[in-house]
């Protein structure tokens, strides 16, 4: 049997599931993936953190670094997010330039903590015009198993929270934590046929007729939106999902707060 034929039954039978309510991993459809969080994972980073969501595995690091500000922004410091899809994490990633879904995942999650004003650049700034502090974000997807973007948001800002700014390494003063003014989450939900389901499995995004992202902060606002695919959601919809956005994404923020900074 080929590799077509075998992908259009099980997207077949992902759909039948989905039409009484159910999931090809036993949830339901608007249950999220166990959740965990190990800080400090790689020791050499200003900031890491290893996020898991079900199987799907990613490492964020941070590195904090003296450079020039923007012209346009003398005040303030650099935030860039660059998020890598390794080969190893899953078959359907190739070596080469990067693919579009990790170009895709990098803006998302960059937006959505700029967005939410998350980490304050005015405060990364050491001399206006002249220096500021530069912050690397790197994430690295080490086990695709679905919902990448949730992941990334989780492990970038898992690590954010935990971040030094290394001013004695750099003779600027004494070391301070990065402290972090609101920790955005994102949530993304996917169409199968009728039924919406939240934290896509790496199958159910294969079947998947639509795809959005809803980044919220712990104040109650809806900071970012992301739609993907072509299926459309209505405005009711829209209403209703982020509302269930925030309910994750709570349970997201304590994932983050129940850790120590090691």
């Amino acid at each position: 049997m080929s590799e077509e034929v075998t992908a259009e039954i099980l997207t077949t039978h992902i759909l039948e599931l989905a039409r009484s309510g159910r999931r090809l991993d036993g949830r339901r459809p608007e249950e999220y993936r166990p959740v965990s969080i190990e800080f400090g994972f790689v020791t050499s980073a200003d900031g890491s953190a290893l996020a898991r969501i079900g199987e799907t595995a990613v490492v964020s690091g941070i590195k904090l670094e003296p450079g020039k500000p923007f012209p346009d922004t003398p005040n303030a410091g650099v935030l860039t997010t660059n998020a890598e899809l390794i080969p190893l994490s899953s078959p359907t990633f190739e070596p080469g330039p990067p693919h579009p879904r990790a170009i895709e995942v990098s803006r998302v999650v960059d937006r959505a903590v700029r967005a939410s004003e998350a980490v304050d650049l005015k405060r990364l700034c050491i001399a206006p015009g002249e220096k500021c502090w530069t912050c690397f974000v790197d994430i690295h997807v080490i086990d695709h198993s679905g919902n990448l973007i949730d992941a990334c948001m989780l492990a970038a800002v898992a690590a954010l929270s935990r971040t030094t700014m290394p001013s004695r390494r750099f003779e600027l003063g004494e070391d301070a934590p990065l402290a972090l003014a609101h920790l955005p989450m994102e949530t993304t939900f996917c169409r199968l046929g009728n039924t919406i389901v939240v934290d896509p499995t790496f199958e159910e995004e294969g079947a998947a007729q639509g795809r959005l992202t809803i980044a919220t902060d712990e104040v109650g606002h809806v900071v970012a939106m992301q739609k993907g695919l072509v299926g459309a959601f209505a405005p009711g919809e829209v209403k209703e999902l982020a509302e269930a956005a925030f309910r994750h994404g709570d349970k997201l923020r304590e994932a983050v707060r129940g850790g120590t900074r090691p």
